[in-house]
């Protein structure tokens, strides 16, 4: 079953309302979409005409489908690095924060773990990561959350929840996961650390929160199938 694409919280500009701004946004998301779904129904009609045996018709339809997928991934593309700049722009966040909002899962991955790797080559000890609360998400469980603290297991980084529940804090250089004191900040809550294991089990395969990114398994089987036939 197809996973609607979905990003992080309500708004994907957490900072003053900007009609614009969101408005771009949506419309760069929207127009990933409905490439989407030409994509989709092109390799539906592709399938069909090769269980109903013609195989030219069936090899055209993937490849517009293709074609779609990569206009799909070009939107996407743009609405991230949209999203992202505005987010993050001089004096909205401090320099040792990230704002992750209005990323799907995998953009946000990919995001954070460059930031990562040109913050430790630059000797930076932290990063504050904004992930959220998942308020907004389905049955409000965070999707968000999960992925930052799988991959700061897979670099072998220690990390904990701020009092904030919405953002993580990374140590980049070792050592435990503290935060320096914010007076403003309620004293309850706390944080809770998190060691990498000594010994990392073989990581588990996660589905893509983002399907509709993806070329579902049987598709790639029937375009395979179209080649060998042509």
């Amino acid at each position: 079953m197809s996973i609607p694409m979905t990003r992080l919280g309500n708004r994907a500009f957490t900072h003053e309302d900007n009609a614009d701004v969101e408005r771009e946004y949506d419309r760069l998301r929207d127009l990933a979409r409905a490439e989407a779904n030409k994509r989709n129904d092109c390799f539906e009609r592709s399938r069909r005409a090769y269980e109903d045996g013609d195989g030219a018709r069936a090899k055209a339809l993937s490849n517009e489908g293709k074609a779609h997928d990569a206009k799909m991934r070009e939107y996407n593309r743009q609405a991230s690095e949209y999203i992202f700049r505005e987010n993050n722009a001089p004096g909205r966040v401090e320099p040792d924060s990230i704002d992750l909002h209005g990323q799907f899962v995998e953009e946000a991955e990919r995001i954070l773990e460059q930031r990562i790797r040109a913050d430790q080559a630059r000797g930076q000890t932290h990063l504050h990561v904004i992930v959220g609360r998942g308020n907004h998400s389905a049955n409000h469980v965070q999707k968000l959350k999960p992925k930052v603290e799988e991959l700061c297991r897979e670099l072998g980084l220690q990390y904990g929840t701020e009092d904030n529940d919405g953002r993580i804090y990374i140590n980049l250089q070792g050592g435990e996961p503290v935060p320096p004191p914010k007076p403003s900040k309620p004293p309850h809550g706390g944080q809770q650390h998190h060691r990498p294991p000594q010994h990392r089990p073989p990581q588990e395969e996660y589905p893509e929160e983002e399907a509709e990114g993806l070329i579902p398994l049987l598709l790639r089987k029937l375009e395979k199938a179209c080649c060998a036939v042509m």
